[in-house]
Formats: structure tokens, C-alpha cells, sequence
């Protein structure tokens, strides 16, 4: 498994409608073929940011078939008018797990 890790910073004061437009989106990423799970953590030092962490089976699964789906298109038309920046993304894989 590997994980997307996106840092998505949002316009001030705009958290709740932006969490609520989140949460409206978890079914495209259940529906999304090799997504294993998904979260969304805030930054408590920087508080419009965001780190949206998704699970996927391959890096390809993320990459080319939710970047290229409808699914992708929908998620970013119900989170997209919060974004003050554009989302920096990376993908990481577990090197070592402690407990």
C-alpha cells in the first residue's frame, strides 16, 4: 500500500465548508477502484492547512486512474473553491512500523 499525502491549504474562515464538502466526497473515494482508506487531519500550528492522507493498492491506482476519472473531477468541484494554493501531493510507502 501506498499513501497520498496532500497538503491542502484553505481560504480563511472557510473550515467547516470545507470539511462539509470533504465529507460529501468520501463516497467518491470509496467508489474509487483501489482506494483502501482515506482522512483529513488539520494542522494544529497552521490552522487553514490541511493533510488529506489516502490509502491506495498501487501508486498507478492514484496516479492514473482516479487522476483521470469522473470521480476526480467531482472531488475537486466540491473542494476546489476553498483552496487558497494549490494542493502539494506526495506518496509515501510504510519503511517502518514501531507499534
Amino acid at each position: 500500500m501506498i499513501y497520498e499525502i496532500a497538503e491542502i491549504q484553505i481560504k480563511p474562515d472557510a473550515h467547516a465548508d470545507f470539511e462539509a464538502a470533504v465529507r460529501e466526497a468520501v463516497p467518491l473515494f470509496r467508489r474509487s477502484p483501489g482506494c483502501l482508506s482515506m482522512r483529513l487531519e488539520r494542522i494544529i500550528e497552521r490552522q487553514d492547512t490541511y493533510h488529506l492522507v489516502i490509502g491506495w493498492e498501487t501508486l498507478e491506482h492514484h496516479t492514473v486512474q482516479f487522476r483521470s476519472s469522473e470521480m476526480f473531477t467531482a472531488w475537486r468541484t466540491l473542494v476546489g473553491p476553498f483552496f487558497a494554493a494549490p494542493p502539494e501531493v506526495e506518496h509515501t510507502q510504510n519503511a517502518l512500523s514501531g507499534f
